[in-house]
């Protein structure tokens, strides 16, 4: 019912900047939050931060004071402004979008594909 488009992933040096979004679209009815996750290899999946209805918001103590997370309600888009990228935040990162899909009626998770981030010199 939701599908999601993930962009902004590449390869940057360390210290260097990246701005990953994701834009949901399809049959939404209401958006409760949304978020990102990463995986590295050998690792579990991760929460980074998440957004939720009034704004609120939450990150992992790793990013904080580097990654902001934010919103565009109008186009249903999510952002993750990622600043002082070290090397550790190599990772494929995730969208996650929770929603209520029209005619549906039901709320559920909805991911994207993941979009590789490599900081490395």
């Amino acid at each position: 019912q939701v599908q999601l488009v993930e962009s902004g992933g590449g390869l940057v040096q360390p210290g260097g900047s990246l701005r990953l979004s994701c834009a949901a679209s399809g049959s939404i009815f209401k958006i409760n939050a949304m978020g990102w996750y990463r995986q590295a290899p050998g690792k579990e999946r991760e929460l980074v931060a998440h957004i939720i209805i009034g704004g609120s918001t939450n990150y992992a103590d790793s990013v904080k004071g580097r990654f902001t997370i934010s919103r565009d309600n109008a186009k249903n888009t999510v952002y993750l402004q990622m600043n002082s990228l070290k090397p550790e935040d190599t990772a494929v990162y995730y969208c996650k979008v929770v929603a209520v899909a029209r005619w549906y009626g039901v709320q559920d998770d909805y991911w994207g594909q993941g979009t590789q981030v490599t900081v490395s010199s």
